[in-house]
């Protein structure tokens, strides 16, 4: 009767998907049920003491149904308690998966940021403290806990969303900053000639330089300013041993009068790559790299990306 409907309405409740409010909630609830069944039993009981003393048969085969009612309503009780904390513990595991995914994220945020590994140790739990006050031996009660959880659900998915649009903004800088054309091509030289109007090393009159020179010790490396293409790689006219690579928007960079190349046509090449060795190659009067730069098709002066050396 109104037994058996209570059993049938938990059994449907513990078959749903439920958030981490209900399961807490059902939780009390099924509690709450067997307490109050057991106090029924005992109405029950002592309602019928007077039939006991009339009919002994009656009141044992009454007894017997109210017993066996109770069982049907424990079992069923225990089932629905052991159903709300397997998707508890569900949850619990989802949530730790979440914050292992987390970890990793935060690791490799860490690398690409370049952040000290040992401040921001993600294998460690973070440090806590505080003196003992009374207040703190309270014990936390189940609908908090199950609250807690759900508030920490909610953090950990923004959380995440958050920590993945900042990787990717990282990761693209980081991608940009080896694209684009900054630093010397040599570790050590220094300018011999500038970019722009200048005499001929070779017939005195005025030239434009499109380029600057650097001078420095023969068979110096000679490196890639930034990740790109080969497109040209040996011997041009005038520039001796000379490679050209392409670049993101639109960036073209030259490295000519080399002494050897290390690299072929095709090929990619990433930034701070050796490229080369420092020569005397082609139209030149000393071991040197011309170092051009251009974009769109029009040379600049390579002086402000020398100094973007980081």
């Amino acid at each position: 009767m109104k037994i058996i409907f209570l059993s049938k309405l938990c059994h449907k409740t513990g078959s749903r998907s439920l958030s981490l409010v209900s399961l807490g909630l059902g939780l009390i609830a099924v509690l709450s049920l067997v307490s109050g069944g057991s106090l029924w039993l005992g109405y029950e009981l002592g309602r019928q003491n007077q039939v006991v003393v009339e009919d002994p048969d009656r009141a044992n085969e009454m007894l017997e149904d109210l017993i066996e009612a109770q069982q049907d309503l424990l079992d069923t009780t225990r089932q629905s308690t052991r159903d709300h904390l397997d998707a508890l513990a569900l949850r619990l595991g989802e949530m730790q998966s979440r914050i292992l995914r987390l970890d990793a994220l935060g690791e490799r945020l860490t690398e690409l940021g370049e952040l000290d590994a040992e401040e921001f140790n993600f294998s460690e739990s973070p440090a806590r403290g505080g003196a003992e006050t009374p207040e703190s031996t309270e014990s936390v009660e189940l609908n908090d806990l199950v609250a807690e959880m759900e508030q920490l659900s909610r953090i950990l998915a923004d959380r995440e969303q958050k920590l993945d649009l900042l990787a990717g903004l990282i990761t693209s800088a980081k991608v940009q900053d080896q694209m684009a054309p900054q630093g010397r091509p040599v570790k050590k030289g220094w300018i011999s000639s500038h970019y722009g109007k200048r005499k001929d090393p070779f017939t005195g009159k005025k030239a434009f330089h499109h380029g600057v020179d650097i001078a420095g010790k023969k068979d110096s490396e000679v490196m890639a300013v930034a990740s790109g293409l080969v497109t040209w790689a040996g011997k041009k006219s005038g520039f001796g041993y000379m490679v050209e690579v392409k670049h993101a928007d639109g960036f073209v960079t030259k490295y000519a009068h080399n002494s050897k190349i290390f690299v072929a046509e095709g090929e990619l090449i990433s930034k701070g790559q050796v490229i080369g060795l420092m020569g005397s190659s082609g139209r030149s009067t000393g071991p040197h790299v011309h170092f051009e730069i251009a974009r769109n098709g029009k040379t600049i002066n390579p002086l402000s990306y020398l100094k973007k050396a980081k």
